[in-house]
C-alpha cells in the first residue's frame, strides 16, 4: 500500500511539474509574440514622405533581393520585387515565401513579387520598359508614396529608412534626383548615333542587342541628355511619363528604343525637355560608387577597405557589392543595426532586442521617425545639393 501511494504521489507530482513547465512556456510565448499593435499608415503632405521601391535581379539573386528588401524595409513604403525571366519558378516561389515569412510584411501587405517577369537585355531598351512597368504597378497599387527608387540586387543602403524619411521631410516633393548632362562627349558617337535593336522585345530566347549597319544624326527636335541610370523620381514626374497627357514621354520612348543603354538617357531627356519638370532636377543619383578614369561599363566592387569612405560620403545608397561580401555585414552592424534575416529596426519597432526575438515582430506607431547618426551626413549632402539647385546653376544644362 505504501509503495502504491508513493507511485501515485510521484505521478501526481510529475503531472503538476509538467503542467507548470507548459504554463511557463505559454506565458513566455504570449509575452514574446503578442499580437502586434495595429498601426494605421498615415500618408500625405502633412506626414513624413514614403517611397516606392523597385528591386530587381537576375537568376540566382533571390537571397540578395531579400536581404536588400530587409535593409530598406519600412511599413510606410511600398515595394515591388522582380526576378528576370531567366530565374526559375522555384526561385520566384522561394522569394515569395521569404517575403511572407516576415511578420510586418504579412501584416502591412506592402511587398509584391512580379509573377510574370520581364525579359531583359543588358544594354537594351527592355530595361526602360521594365522600370516603366514597375512604376505603373506601384502607381496603381498604392497612391501614397512620394518618390520612386530603383535598386538592383547589387545595391545596398548606407542609411536607415528613418534617416531617409526624416531628411526628405524637408525636401519639396516634386523634386527629382537625377544625375544628368547635355555634354554627351564620347557617348554621342558610341551610344546615340548607332542604331541598335533589343531582341528581347520580340524573341522568347535570350540574346544580345545587334547593330544596324548605318548610324543616325543626333536629334534636333529635342535635346538629348545622359547620366546615371540610378534615379530617385517624384511621383508627379512618373505620372507624367506613364499617364502621358503630353506626347513627349512617348516620343522619347520611341527614340530611345534603339539607343544603347537607354536607361542612361530616357528619363534625363524627358525631364529636361519638359517645361513643366525641367526645373525640378537635382543633379545627383544619391549613390556612392568608385569608377575608373575614364569610367568603364560598371563601377568597382566595394569591399571592407571602402567602408570608411562610404560612411563619410553622405550618400543614401552604394553599389556595387559582391554576393554576401563581408562589407555588407559591416554596414548591417555599424550603420543599420540589423540582425541576421531581420528588418532594420526603426522607431516603429517596439519589441525587445535579443538574440531570439526580432524587435520588428511587434510595432507601435509606424508614422514616427527616429533618425540615427548617419542621418546628419546625409542631411548635409542634401542641403548642399539643394543649395546648388536653388542657384539654378546645375539644372538641365
Amino acid at each position: 500500500m505504501g509503495a502504491e501511494r508513493k507511485k501515485w504521489l510521484l505521478t501526481l507530482f510529475s503531472a503538476a511539474f509538467l503542467s507548470l513547465i507548459i504554463l511557463l512556456f505559454s506565458s513566455i510565448s504570449a509575452f514574446s509574440f503578442s499580437k502586434p499593435f495595429p498601426s494605421i499608415v498615415q500618408q500625405g503632405s502633412h506626414y513624413a514622405p514614403a517611397f516606392g521601391y523597385f528591386i530587381w535581379g537576375e537568376r540566382g539573386d533571390c537571397d540578395r533581393i531579400f536581404r536588400l528588401l530587409l535593409a530598406v524595409y519600412h511599413p510606410r513604403n511600398r515595394y515591388l520585387l522582380h526576378l528576370s525571366v531567366e530565374a526559375s519558378e522555384d526561385e520566384r516561389r522561394r522569394l515569395s515565401a521569404l517575403v511572407k515569412s516576415v511578420a510586418a510584411i504579412r501584416a502591412f501587405g506592402n511587398v509584391d513579387v512580379v509573377g510574370k517577369p520581364d525579359r531583359l537585355t543588358y544594354m537594351g531598351s527592355t530595361n526602360i520598359a521594365t522600370v516603366l512597368r514597375a512604376a505603373a504597378i506601384l502607381l496603381r497599387v498604392d497612391r501614397g508614396w512620394d518618390w520612386f527608387i530603383s535598386l538592383t540586387a547589387m545595391d545596398y543602403p548606407l542609411i536607415t529608412q528613418d534617416d531617409l524619411s526624416h531628411v526628405f521631410s524637408s525636401v519639396r516633393r516634386d523634386l527629382n534626383f537625377i544625375d544628368h548632362t547635355s555634354d554627351l562627349g564620347w557617348k554621342e558617337s558610341q551610344r546615340f548615333q548607332p542604331v541598335v535593336v533589343d531582341p528581347a522585345i520580340y524573341l522568347a530566347r535570350r540574346s544580345q542587342i545587334f547593330h544596324a549597319t548605318e548610324k543616325r544624326k543626333i536629334p534636333d527636335a529635342f535635346k538629348v541628355f545622359t547620366g546615371s541610370p540610378w534615379v530617385t523620381l517624384s511621383r508627379s514626374f512618373l505620372e507624367f511619363c506613364i499617364l502621358g497627357w503630353d506626347n513627349l514621354p512617348r516620343t522619347m520612348l520611341m527614340y530611345f528604343t534603339n539607343v544603347i543603354l537607354s536607361q542612361e538617357g530616357y528619363f534625363h531627356s524627358v525631364i529636361c525637355n519638359s517645361p513643366e519638370f525641367k526645373n525640378t532636377t537635382v543633379n545627383s543619383d544619391l549613390r556612392y560608387m568608385i569608377w575608373d578614369s575614364p569610367p568603364g561599363m560598371e563601377p568597382h566592387f566595394l569591399n571592407v577597405s571602402d567602408f570608411d569612405q562610404m560612411v563619410q560620403s553622405g550618400a543614401a545608397f552604394a553599389r556595387q557589392f559582391g554576393k554576401d561580401d563581408p562589407v555588407l555585414n559591416l554596414i548591417d552592424e555599424k550603420i543599420l543595426k540589423r540582425g541576421h534575416k531581420r528588418p532594420v529596426p526603426g522607431a516603429w519597432c517596439s519589441g525587445r532586442r535579443s538574440w531570439w526575438m526580432d524587435p520588428c515582430s511587434q510595432w507601435g506607431d509606424v508614422n514616427i521617425m527616429k533618425p540615427g547618426p548617419q542621418a546628419k551626413k546625409f542631411e548635409e549632402s542634401i542641403t548642399n545639393l539643394l543649395d546648388d539647385w536653388n542657384s539654378q546653376s546645375n539644372q538641365c544644362q
